[in-house]
């Protein structure tokens, strides 16, 4: 069974920074796709960012491109979203999740489950 348990979250100045980490444990990391969600009070989940299982094909959503960076430790079975100059609006809880990938596309990989997330909450 998968487990999936994201930490790093916090409370944080606008402009200010924060690391999240996710652990993933019974599956194969190193074949997996993987990505960070994120879920606004009131609003759906949407992903955020994606990496592919080698670490080389990276993706974000608009509203984070030169902000936020994905990366992956496939020795630590550990995903990583690197979160910078954040924002109000960035306040959310995160998740991290396997995906797959249609060509560009990427797709939350099907029957998985998720973890507790992490809360990050951007105010002054």
């Amino acid at each position: 069974q998968v487990q999936l348990v994201e930490s790093g979250g916090g409370l944080v100045q606008p402009g200010g920074s924060l690391r999240l980490s996710c652990a993933a444990s019974g599956i194969i990391f190193n074949i997996a796709h993987m990505g960070w969600y994120r879920q606004a009070p009131g609003k759906e989940r949407e992903l955020v960012a994606a990496i592919s299982n080698g670490g080389v094909s990276t993706d974000y959503v608009d509203s984070v491109k030169g902000r936020f960076t994905i990366s992956r430790d496939n020795a630590k079975n550990t995903v990583y979203l690197q979160m910078n100059s954040l924002k109000p609006e960035d306040t959310a809880v995160y998740y991290c999740n396997a995906l797959v990938r249609y060509g560009s596309r990427w797709s939350l990989r099907p029957g998985g489950s998720w973890g507790q997330g992490t809360q990050v909450f951007v105010s002054s």
